[in-house]
């Protein structure tokens, strides 16, 4: 029964923050070493990434299915002409640098998430990417839409999203400040944003899932009731915060979140402090 509980609990964990600009990866560390269960296994945050993944393809299903479509015609064209063609190579090549950041520094990251402390310092990070990038918009160009991003403006929010492999660093916030930062409106910001996470979910899922299998093949059989769980929670609350997010930054800023990093990231240091004593 804890096993479940546990998944429930982290199911939400990471359905809510991992669109919220407020770094899933810190929550699911910072989360079970204050309530002193062990962190999760991979095989467990794999299938926790997963559902979220679910959550976006079922937002976007129709986004999907057009950009997959034109991005196929413009290979048979070759033309670019199509906006939602442009968008599809787009997410392409602005994958590539958090795949490879990821290949080349899996295991130095990897390590980083064993230290709450360094987990809740990189929270400032995201907010001072936050915070900057609301001060670049109020002095930029009008806000535009995604059918005028430019391949340079792809590239740069893939950046951004190579730096959020680090605990801590939003990969929904560091995206949506450099998609704010290049002159797109939030909303928009946030809906490439979501639409760049899906290959990269997908892919880092199935390389971590083979990484499982190869070493231990009946791990899946022995938390099959708390992956299930955990799936399906993390799906709902990825719909949920994906909703929530979209019709927020329609109107509002993204300063509430990144006061909420700040708080949390203090809160940490203090907590680490304490058990110092």
């Amino acid at each position: 029964m804890f096993e479940i509980i546990k998944a429930i609990v982290l199911g939400l964990v990471q359905g809510a923050t991992e669109f919220l600009p407020v770094s899933s990866s810190a929550h699911l560390v910072i989360v079970p070493w204050l309530l002193g269960w062990q962190p999760g296994d991979l095989l467990f945050d794999t299938i926790l990434h997963w559902g979220t993944l679910v959550s976006i393809v079922v937002v976007f299903r129709a986004d999907f299915v057009r950009i997959i479509q034109a991005t196929l015609t413009s290979l048979v064209r070759r033309s670019l002409a199509d906006a939602n063609a442009r968008l599809g190579w787009w997410i392409v090549l602005a994958t590539i640098p958090a795949a490879v950041t990821g290949l080349l520094l899996k295991d130095a990251i990897e390590k980083l998430f064993q230290a709450p402390v360094i987990v809740g310092m990189f929270l400032f990070v995201t907010a001072a990417l936050l915070l900057g990038s609301e001060w670049l918009a109020r002095r930029s160009s009008p806000r535009t839409t995604l059918e005028k991003l430019s391949l340079t403006d792809a590239i740069l929010i893939g950046l951004a999203q190579a730096v959020a492999l680090l605990p801590g660093v939003s990969r929904s916030g560091s995206t949506i400040a450099a998609g704010l930062a290049r002159g797109l409106r939030r909303d928009e910001a946030a809906r490439f944003s979501f639409l760049l996470g899906t290959p990269a979910f997908l892919g880092a899922g199935l390389l971590q899932l083979a990484d499982v299998l190869g070493t231990d093949p009946s791990a899946v059989t022995a938390q099959l009731p708390a992956l299930l769980v955990g799936f399906v929670v993390s799906a709902i609350a990825g719909l949920v915060a994906i909703r929530f997010l979209l019709d927020y930054l329609r109107q509002r800023t993204l300063y509430p979140f990144a006061i909420y990093c700040v708080a949390m990231g203090l809160f940490v240091l203090l907590v680490n402090g304490l058990q110092l004593r």
